[in-house]
């Protein structure tokens, strides 16, 4: 479909996907995402995260998430609480460190805390290039 000036005949989402799939096809070394898949359904932000793991190995991807089924997929989790750091490891460890481990509460308050281990463990161990955070 024909896309006009600024993408102005697109939707929110559709405009930040077209901007994902535009820096996924440069193939930069270091890929900067801020919030990738605020503006998209939950089976277009599952084929989003596929789509990062199998395009970006090699590359540094830092991402900005607070959907906890996109965090759990990548090497690493910076959890921040009022700008201050305060958890940083794998998230298999994070949610080894069980009730009190801020990420374990937070995905413990999803209601899908077993999912997101499952997740979590089946990421882990994965040979990846990636350093992601």
């Amino acid at each position: 479909m024909p896309v006009t000036e600024n993408g102005e005949n697109l939707s929110v989402g559709e405009r930040q996907l077209m901007c994902l799939a535009r820096a996924l096809l440069r193939k930069r070394g270091v890929l900067i995402l801020d919030e990738a898949s605020a503006n998209v359904d939950s089976a277009t932000d599952n084929m989003l995260q596929q789509t990062l793991l199998e395009e970006c190995r090699g590359r540094t991807v830092l991402c900005v998430a607070h959907r906890l089924e996109t965090v759990v997929n990548y090497d690493r989790v910076m959890v921040l609480d009022a700008g201050r750091l305060v958890e940083y490891d794998t998230p298999r460890a994070l949610l080894a460190k069980g009730p009190g481990g801020m990420f374990y509460d937070m995905c413990a308050r999803t209601g899908n805390l077993a999912r997101l281990i499952a997740t979590a463990n089946g990421r882990e161990g994965k040979e990846e290039d990636n350093q992601s955070v």
